[in-house]
């Protein structure tokens, strides 16, 4: 959304996502429209009256007459003066709420977008919702689920969340990416829902990708938090007994999914605001030969003196913050970095990024890098991309708003029809999980032995974030060896692990939680705090965390019995 918002300052008619309507919308119209397929997107973005204009216009030119419907009500820019003088804080950073904001949108759920379909509208286009609600909406309409129907919406909320980032549950990122076929021409998920609540997943015949327990159960931790309290607008979820089984005899794989529980939501939803802090620039360059990480660095730090020189005389302040990373050394593995051996690598990319307050400051960054290419280190071949570009920082800022304040309204064709009014009786008025997990102490008699296993042997792993956390989910690859990922993968143990990413100044013992989810013999870790403020926010090469479940990958299971061969593989 930070992106988005950007965008729409730039022009009034932006804020949406264009590639919706020009590629994933104009080739197929007329057969959509034929076939009489509904589609449901939250890519109006910021701006989902310009989205709805824009597909308007492009159905109009291939001689295609749609109801095209917008739910508008999560725009609360216009609350900024009264939450300015509020007590409004970040939920995960307690900063103040910034007098810098540009965008402030409430995270809808689904019962506006099924009222929408009820309406007779052909495309539903949103703002900013949960990804989960466009497949969840749908379903309420077609299978008549009621408000209180928890488990059931629970079900519809793990179908969409399950297919939210596209081929990512069809073997897209997998941990066992090798025996993924066809990645040109991967096969997107296909859902298959019942009234009840169970699903199956599978893909087209005919394309690429796989889909297995592995690769769902994969997605269904990604980017989670506590899966006991999965707090959506409509439903709170809890996904920890939930079980995903493979249907033999289909082309490309299908798994069934059920077991998901629901219970009220929360009286509060989620916003997202963006707020401008300053500007940036990455400087990435390569650098060859012998001492290649001594020499990246070198480089880095004499950019940054030479830099800060100018910045004395132009009576500029110092950098808010920087950022040197030697990608190829593997410092982002920490103490568990192997490069620095046989002497170290003869090739890396010199990641340098800086932040600061005022534009003409880092303008004389961007501009200074090029000089290292003739006055510093042997070996520089070249700034990729060429002179590092300036651009501003939107920030995210994370609070909660009462849902009794949010008027939601849909127009269609772009005239207003009606306001909708959700209905609160079944609400809680509760923020989150007050409790941490209760671990289960079920593993102190496990079998002991002399194998060592890589984490790789025994489980599939993904990570992703939220703000400025990561999470990173662990499934076993067989029942009998999740006893052992959970002796060995304590919250302790991660957090040591990845220690070196971690907010400084944390108390240790409180920047990583571990989650159960016995369904799926599966474990799920929250890192706070781990990265460097998340997203746009972020100076590192891997602001997301999408590395960290790869990297732990090499974690070291020592001392126990032969399971694999227990395990029949």
């Amino acid at each position: 959304m930070c992106l988005l918002t950007a965008a729409k300052e730039k022009s009034p008619n932006l804020g949406f996502v264009p590639d919706f309507v020009q590629t994933a919308m104009a080739p197929y119209i007329k057969d959509i429209h034929q076939q009489g397929v509904r589609v449901v997107s939250n890519a109006g973005g910021t701006n989902p009256h310009a989205c709805a204009a824009a597909l308007d216009q492009m159905a109009r030119k291939a001689g295609v007459d749609l109801k095209i419907a917008v739910v508008t009500g999560d725009d609360i820019l216009g609350e900024k003066e009264a939450l300015q003088r509020s007590a409004i804080s970040d939920m995960e950073s307690g900063q103040k709420f910034p007098a810098t904001v540009k965008s402030m949108n409430v995270y809808l759920g689904a019962q506006p977008i099924s009222r929408a379909l009820e309406l007779g509208a052909d495309i539903v286009l949103t703002g900013r919702c949960v990804d989960s609600a466009v497949v969840l909406g749908p379903l309420i309409h077609e299978f008549g689920w009621k408000i209180n129907d928890f488990d059931l919406l629970a079900a519809g909320s793990l179908a969409g969340h399950l297919i939210e980032c596209g081929a990512q549950s069809t073997g897209g990122i997998f941990t066992d990416w090798h025996l993924v076929p066809d990645w040109h021409n991967i096969g997107f998920p296909v859902l298959d829902c019942f009234p009840d609540g169970r699903f199956t997943l599978s893909k087209p015949p005919g394309t690429g990708g796989l889909v297995s327990f592995g690769t769902v159960a994969e997605q269904l931790l990604y980017e989670i938090g506590d899966p006991q309290h999965f707090l959506l607008p409509d439903v709170t979820c809890d996904f920890s007994q939930v079980t995903i089984t493979e249907i033999p005899g289909i082309e490309g794989g299908a798994v069934q999914i059920q077991g998901a529980k629901g219970s009220p939501p929360s009286s509060f939803l989620k916003v997202s605001a963006c707020y401008h802090d300053g500007f940036r620039a990455t400087a990435v360059c390569m650098l060859g030969g012998p001492r290649a990480s001594e020499k990246g660095r070198r480089t880095a730090e004499s950019i940054l003196k030479r830099t800060r020189l100018m910045f004395e005389e132009a009576g500029l302040e110092d950098y808010s913050e920087v950022h040197v990373q030697i990608l190829g050394s593997e410092e982002t593995y920490g103490a568990q970095a192997k490069a620095h051996l046989n002497g170290g690598p003869r090739e890396v990319v010199l990641w340098l990024s800086v932040h600061h307050k005022q534009k003409k400051a880092v303008e004389i960054f961007s501009r200074e890098v090029a000089p290292a290419g003739t006055g510093m280190a042997p070996g520089l071949t070249a700034a990729v991309g060429g002179r590092p570009k300036v651009s501003s920082v939107l920030k995210p800022f994370f609070f909660l708003y009462p849902k009794k304040k949010i008027k939601i309204d849909i127009h269609i064709n772009g005239e207003h029809v009606e306001s909708f009014k959700e209905d609160s009786i079944y609400e809680l008025d509760m923020l989150a999980s007050p409790n941490l997990p209760k671990i289960e102490d079920d593993v102190k008699d496990l079998p002991s032995g002399s194998v060592t296993y890589r984490l790789e042997d025994l489980a599939y792993t993904r990570s992703g974030d939220k703000g400025n956390s990561a999470n990173i989910g662990i499934i076993a690859r067989h029942p009998l060896y999740y006893p052992y990922l959970k002796k060995f993968l304590t919250a302790s143990a991660i957090e040591d692990y990845f220690q070196h990413i971690l907010q400084k100044g944390q108390p240790r013992g409180n920047s990583v939680i571990r989650y159960e989810l016995p369904g799926t013999y599966a474990l799920n870790f929250v890192l706070k705090n781990a990265l460097g403020g998340g997203g746009t926010a972020s100076l590192r090469s891997d602001p997301q965390g999408k590395a960290l479940g790869q990297m732990v990958l090499d974690f070291q299971i020592r001392d126990v019995p032969d399971l694999r061969s227990l395990a029949g593989e």
